[in-house]
């Protein structure tokens, strides 16, 4: 009992990393704050640090 919302939980968390995971290396950042993008909050302060940086070429 309890074991799919377990897993829609990690799945979730999978799917909002791996787009971070992509993009941040693409702002200068590290990949492992992804991370930190599973947490709400802490993904809209990576979303607040890419929206106002210069992109690496």
């Amino acid at each position: 009992m309890g074991g799919g919302s377990l897993l829609g939980l990690i799945l979730t968390g999978i799917l909002v990393a791996v787009p971070f995971w992509r993009l941040l290396p693409k702002f200068g950042l590290p990949n492992w704050l992804a991370i930190f993008a599973i947490v709400p909050i802490f993904a809209l302060v990576l979303l607040w640090i890419m929206a106002f940086r210069d992109r690496v070429q």
